[in-house]
């Protein structure tokens, strides 16, 4: 999708190469990169260990590669820190085909996450919402349920950054023109590595 603005466009229209292009779009990930809030990232880590000092559990969601980046999130979350002790407690919501499918057909895909929340969430749980645009409908309609029952927010967001940005409590965001989807979902997983990264070695120094 063509945007003015669009950094990959004109990347694209610049390069001499493949070589060149893969050069210039790897240097604009590294800029972008430098941009993300490293206040905003202790306090998503300072959360995520809150939670499972607590036992609660940590939702995530998100649409196209973005729920490929939720159901990778939780994995390395849930999985990857090796905490069988005192685990982390993380789902994400877009992994069971056969529920997803009969909520969007009997409901209707606004409520795919929502109509999952509402028998699981519990008060004091947090949802990790992942959307380049921060407009998805599924989305909004998911924060607006969890925060009536008083769950914390972590919007992971791209573009201007939407409603998600505006209703996040914790927000971590990556400035970008529209479209730029392949940037914003990169760097949504920089963020999933980082995290991770960091909580492995934490409980990696609780065991010692």
């Amino acid at each position: 999708m063509s945007q003015t603005g669009n950094r990959v466009d004109q990347i694209y229209k610049q390069a001499s190469s493949p070589a060149d292009f893969a050069k210039n779009y790897l240097k604009y990930i590294g800029e972008l990169a430098q941009t993300l809030d490293s206040n905003e990232l202790q306090k998503f880590i300072e959360l995520l260990l809150q939670k499972r000092k607590e036992k609660k559990t940590v939702f995530f969601i998100g649409n196209g590669g973005s729920a490929a980046t939720a159901s990778h999130f939780m994995n390395d979350l849930a999985v990857g820190t090796r905490t069988p002790e005192l685990p982390f407690k993380a789902m994400s919501l877009t992994d069971n085909n056969a529920v997803m499918t009969c909520i969007a057909n009997d409901w209707g895909y606004d409520k795919v996450f929502v109509k999952q929340l509402e028998p699981q969430m519990q008060s004091g749980d947090a949802l990790v919402a992942l959307s380049a645009s921060g407009n998805s409908p599924n989305i909004i309609e998911a924060i607006h349920f969890a925060k009536k029952l008083g769950c914390t927010i972590v919007g992971i967001s791209g573009f201007d950054g939407g409603k998600l940005k505006e209703l996040s409590d914790i927000k971590l965001h990556v400035q970008t023109a529209k479209g730029e989807y392949g940037p914003v979902e990169d760097l949504h997983m920089v963020i999933d590595h980082l995290v991770s990264a960091y909580l492995c070695r934490k409980v990696l120094d609780e065991k010692r």
